[in-house]
């Protein structure tokens, strides 16, 4: 049977037709939009194994890791504790005048930062304070060397299983992160610090859901190497 369309069905059915296409690609625009704006960190290769390293200057940091951004050498204190002074100022120029001999002054995160180290009372002047870590507990020795590391990672990243010969001491910017030792896991998320006695085996998780962003601080004997690795076996403590 032969169907004859007039001029009139022909155009609209043409209408029709185009105005569906457009609705379709339309979609399809927008579907490829959203999800190119909602970021996953789902399915990305994890790192495990992580230490915090060096990176040289002029040399492009990865975008994921944690890196060794400041270090003080020398140190000497009169008592066998220590607390960690982390505030944050305006400017470099403000967090220079403030630091003292043996502070350190990194900028992350887009902010600029000044860390310090003595007793609890000591904190500098100045700036906005951040957080106090301590006590870290010192281990004998003759000189100490501080080394402040910042470190970008996503859930299920781990660091190595390492020790380390002096006290370590961490401020989660951003996400949550799980300390295994053989006490136990040990938690903490944004806002929060957390601490280790020195030569303590221990594996650092990233736990949660979403970007973690942290300074961490070590405090060890000159005379060593800031990380050392370790046999001990973890358990699995933070998966739990």
């Amino acid at each position: 049977m032969r169907i004859s369309l007039r001029g009139s069905d022909v155009a609209r059915t043409t209408f029709i037709g185009a105005a569906v296409l457009s609705a379709i690609a339309l979609s399809v625009v927008s579907l490829v939009n959203l999800n190119a704006q909602v970021p996953s960190t789902a399915g990305h290769d994890h790192l495990t194994g992580v230490a915090c390293v060096d990176v040289p200057p002029g040399e492009k940091r990865p975008q994921f890791g944690c890196f060794n951004i400041g270090a003080v050498t020398g140190l000497h204190f009169s008592e066998r504790a220590v607390y960690w002074h982390l505030r944050a100022f305006p400017n470099r120029k403000a967090a220079e005048t403030a630091k003292s001999a043996t502070g350190i002054v990194v900028e992350e995160d887009g902010r600029v930062w000044l860390s310090e180290f003595g007793s609890k009372n000591s904190a500098p002047r100045g700036g906005e304070a951040i957080a106090v870590v301590g006590p870290l507990q010192l281990p004998a020795a003759k000189s100490y060397t501080a080394v402040l590391s910042y470190a970008v990672m996503r859930p299920g990243d781990n660091s190595r299983v390492h020790t380390h010969p002096g006290p370590e001491g961490w401020y989660v910017l951003a996400g949550e992160q799980c300390l295994e030792t053989p006490a136990g896991a040990d938690r903490g998320g944004a806002g929060g610090t957390m601490t280790v006695r020195p030569n303590i085996p221990m594996k650092l998780n990233v736990t949660g859901t979403t970007l973690r962003r942290a300074f961490a601080l070590v405090i060890h004997d000159s005379a060593k190497q800031r990380g050392i690795p370790s046999d001990w076996k973890p358990s699995g403590a933070c998966s739990r």
